[in-house]
């Protein structure tokens, strides 16, 4: 999820309009805010932290898709699988998970046995 998609639902699920963010931000207004939340400007470190701490969540996690991108180990799917997991809710990412630990683990056992 990009930073402004992450950024407009924390601001929904706080119930948060742009100028009461701005509020919360040094030396920003709610027209910067604005445009954060429509993506046509990226705020800065100091922001980014005043993000965080305004909707109680780690400045890591606004950050994580960005951080994503520059990791060269993941594939194309991985941040495809990545984005269909955050799109469902709670219970259908603890079945998601459930059945990609057994197919690995079936995977796993597999190439033991190929081994031996």
């Amino acid at each position: 999820m990009s930073l402004d998609t992450t950024l407009r639902l924390l601001a929904r699920a706080s119930g948060l309009t742009a100028t009461d963010i701005a509020t919360a931000i040094p030396r920003a207004g709610a027209a910067t805010v604005k445009a954060w939340l429509s993506g046509d400007k990226m705020p800065g470190k100091d922001q980014i932290n005043a993000l965080a701490r305004t909707f109680g969540v780690p400045a890591g996690a606004l950050l994580s898709e960005l951080a994503s991108t520059f990791d060269p180990a993941r594939t194309q799917g991985e941040h495809d699988l990545l984005a269909a997991y955050r799109a469902l809710n709670t219970r259908q990412q603890g079945a998601l998970l459930e059945v990609a630990r057994t197919m690995a683990d079936t995977h796993v056992s597999s190439r033991r046995k190929a081994r031996k």
